[in-house]
């Protein structure tokens, strides 16, 4: 498992939310970097985004969740086309889980296990 992973639910559906691209970028300078790319599965999850013990250094980083398509799809308007959560990691390694709980006007999230 990546030391980095989502989770997405569609609270208004009570349901994981499928087929949502998400990016993980890092902020270097003024600039944001894709270190990682996915696609979250059939349980609203990315685990994957980077390679299995890879280690990312302290510093702060987002989480881009396409969130347009996957509301067209539903027949939806939905008042984000894309949500960031921009997070800081400490140096220790750890494993960091960012839930990203979803409605067409609005969400929350916080650092999960």
């Amino acid at each position: 498992m990546s030391q980095i992973t989502t989770h997405v639910l569609d609270i208004n559906r009570g349901l994981p939310c499928k087929g949502i691209q998400v990016n993980l970028c890092q902020k270097i300078k003024d600039d944001w970097k894709v270190i990682g790319e996915e696609e979250t599965d059939s349980n609203g999850r990315c685990k994957s985004f980077l390679a299995e013990g890879e280690k990312l250094q302290g510093g702060i980083y987002r989480l881009r969740f396409e969130t347009q398509e996957y509301f067209s799809l539903k027949g939806e308007v939905s008042f984000y086309p894309y949500i960031d959560i921009i997070f800081q990691l400490d140096e220790s390694g750890s494993h960091y889980h960012v839930p990203l709980l979803l409605s067409a006007f609005g969400y929350s999230t916080y650092r999960g296990c």
